[in-house]
């Protein structure tokens, strides 16, 4: 049933484009129309490139790895994923991870993963935002692929600044080894799928990579909002 004070509230809070900060129409929800045609969406899923790969070679063992959209510096996307972050749009989270996961799901290359795992928050992170930015994305894969949701294996044991924009050679050690598993035997020999907001110069995925692979027989794969263009 439509609310009948949905139109009043438009009136003095009229929703708007989350990339772009224009009006929305009848029927656009978070993005405009303009904004899902004009999205730099990487298709790297149905691509033979491999940035993620190259970005964590000789560092880490990955199986496959995409990307919805290039991130440049005050781009659209950036917008949109500091809306998420920051202005309390936890709602971009879900909306990125069934896009995404609509494509994955028709894959071969991603029918055979057990689980999705995001990356984790510190607790003190978590505590001041009041939400994990990625766990609405890994949801939404996770539904999209039909397998679970696991949030209670890995964990961030130190809280780290950002990365973005950080140079490869700068990576903090720190980070790397920021992340860590509290349990071996649940996901000994899953191929699991681990999910991110944005990849820049790859330091949290390695760290998490790095953590995961204490497990036996592990498998990881990778899917993000976002990779620095």
């Amino acid at each position: 049933m439509v609310n009948p004070l949905r139109p009043l509230f438009n009136l003095f809070f009229p929703a708007i484009c989350l990339a772009c900060e224009e009006l929305l129409q009848t029927g656009e929800k978070l993005l405009c129309t303009q904004c899902r045609h004009d999205l730099p969406v990487t298709g790297l899923h149905y691509t033979t490139q491999k940035p993620i790969h190259e970005l964590l070679y000789g560092r880490v063992e990955i199986e496959h790895a995409t990307a919805l959209f290039y991130f440049d510096k005050k781009s659209k996307v950036q917008q949109l994923i500091h809306n998420l972050k920051y202005r309390n749009h936890e709602e971009i989270s879900g909306f990125l991870g069934k896009w995404l996961g609509f494509e994955l799901a028709f894959l071969t290359d991603y029918r055979a993963i057990d689980c999705v795992i995001p990356v984790p928050l510190h607790k003190s992170r978590l505590r001041a935002r009041g939400y994990n930015q990625v766990t609405g994305f890994g949801k939404a894969l996770a539904d999209q692929l039909h397998v679970p949701l696991v949030t209670e294996i890995l964990f961030r044991k130190r809280n780290t600044k950002t990365q973005v924009f950080m140079s490869r050679l700068s990576r903090s050690k720190d980070v790397i080894a920021s992340f860590d598993v509290n349990e071996l035997n649940q996901l000994r020999g899953k191929h699991i799928l681990l999910v991110d907001d944005l990849i820049t110069t790859g330091g949290t995925m390695e760290g998490c990579a790095v953590a995961l692979q204490q497990i036996p027989g592990i498998k990881i794969s990778i899917a993000a909002m976002a990779i620095a263009h």
